[in-house]
Order: structure tokens, then sequence, then C-alpha cells
């Protein structure tokens, strides 16, 4: 019969097995070449700690930094499909929002594994997190940036969610007229800070409107996404007809679906806060 020190020492061994198994099993799943083909996704990959393993991304993906070291291999007009081939990468980012679906079924074809990055809610974006933590040499890190997500949103919701109910415009150019309907990041955001989207019964996410469909829903408040600049333009736009406060967000941080839209959330939130609309009618 064996001692009690021998069976503590098998056992610690097979833990170490076990462990040792575990890691080896969990780098097997971690991807060694990723593309991101959206600025979105390379920056939810780069809070995955995945920047490391990221050779190649989209144009416009500036963020952290260290993006903009990456070669460019997607644009609005498409998929450089030869040159992602070339690049032989093991794992694809996509956006099936921005991404031609026909150029990445062609990347498909050749076997590539394809992970589609399309938040459609604010809990999206941690799902998403803890989705790349497959995929990430650090794995801990992906799930970090998801908890960390999560208690922002709580956070913002406990301190803002009883507040009256601004009635907002979020407004995307002129020329056309854009906003965002009620199944969009930036309405969410909207609604994360107790405020009302006025176009919160749009049946399309992106829907063009005129100016009499704003003016006869009253808002009391409009967001834009761009500079302080942007201000009063947009108030030179609307005058006479209506006069109301105006607040500009930061573009990349509102319009992108990654974690600085959180960001964008707390700034939105301090100055819906600090805003006064009682006047406005």
């Amino acid at each position: 019969m064996p001692s009690p020190v021998r069976t503590a020492v098998i056992i610690n061994l097979l833990r170490a097995l076990v462990v040792l198994v575990g890691l080896s099993a969990l780098h097997a799943a971690a991807a060694n070449r990723v593309i991101s083909l959206a600025p979105h996704a390379t920056e939810l990959a780069y809070a995955a700690g995945m920047g490391d393993v990221l050779v190649a991304a989209s144009a416009w993906s500036d963020y952290p930094p260290a993006a903009r070291r990456l070669e460019q291999v997607a644009s609005w007009q498409g998929i450089n499909v030869e040159r992602v081939l070339a690049l032989k990468p093991d794992l694809i980012l996509a956006w099936r929002g921005g991404n031609p679906q026909r150029q990445l079924d062609q990347l498909a074809a050749f076997g590539i594994p394809i992970v589609y990055i399309d938040p459609l809610s604010l809990e999206d974006l941690s799902q998403a997190l803890d989705s790349l933590a497959r995929y990430s040499p650090h794995p801990e890190q992906a799930h970090q940036a998801a908890r960390r997500i999560e208690q922002q949103i709580a956070n913002l919701k406990q301190r803002y969610a009883d507040n009256p109910p601004t009635r907002v415009f979020l407004q995307f150019g002129t020329q056309p007229l854009f906003t965002a309907g009620p199944k969009t990041l930036q309405s969410q955001v909207l609604g994360l800070c107790g405020a009302r989207n006025i176009f919160a019964d749009s049946p399309v996410p992106w829907p063009q409107i005129g100016r009499e469909q704003v003016l006869v829903r009253r808002p009391q408040l409009i967001v834009i996404a761009g500079g302080d600049a942007r201000i009063d333009i947009t108030k030179s736009f609307w005058q006479p007809q209506l006069r109301v406060p105006v607040i500009a967000l930061n573009e990349d941080w509102f319009n992108r679906g990654g974690p600085r839209i959180l960001l964008a959330a707390e700034k939105l939130c301090r100055a819906l806060a600090a805003t006064p609309t009682k006047g406005v009618q």
C-alpha cells in the first residue's frame, strides 16, 4: 500500500499534468495570424489580447495606435482577397454590415475560419470579447475586458436610468439627413442615459428622414458625432424652426461598435444631466 506522502506526490503530479494538458488545448485553439476587416473588430481584438497576432486590418483601423502599423487589406470598396490569402491567416474577423458577403464567401471557401463581429446591443460587446477569448493567446484579458464593459453599463444604468426622459434627436449628416433607430448601439446608449430617441419607433436601423419629420417630433436636444466645431453648424441648420442644445460626441467613440462607445456613453450621460431642457418645448 503506497504511503500517504507518495500518494500526495502522485496526486500533485496528476494535477500538474491536467493543467499542462489544459494549457496545451487552450493555446492550440488560439489563432496565430489574424486579420480584422473592420475598425470596431480591430479594437475588440486588441481589447481581447490579440494584438500580437494581428497581421492586417481594414482602413480606418487606427486604435489603439499600434493598429496604425498594420497592413490594410480592406476598405469601403471591398476586400483585397488576393492579399488576404497571401498573408495566410488562420482567422478572419468580419463585419456583415460592412464587408461584401461574396468576398467573405470566397475566403471561407479556402477553409479560413471567419468570426463575424456585429454588435447590435451593448450586451453584444461583452459577448464578443468572451467569444474572442478562445482565439486569443491571452484569454483572461478578453474575459476581464468583457467584465469591465458589463460593469460600466451597470454603473451608468444605476446612475442615470431614472433621469427625466429627454426627447433626443440623434443626427447623422445633413444631406441626406439620417438618424439611428432603436436597434442600434447609438440608440441604446441614449437609453442608458435615461433619454428617449424620438425615432424609437423606426422599423429600420438607419432611416433617412426629412426635416419636417424631426420638427413634428419636437426634440428637446440634438446629439451629433463630431467635433465641437460642428455644434454651431448644426444649430444653424435647424434655426429658426428649432432652437435646442446640441451635444457633440467623439465620432470614433460613438460610431464604432467597440469598447470606446462606453466612453461616448459616459460623456453623453454627463452632458444630458447637465444640460437644461425644461424651457424647450
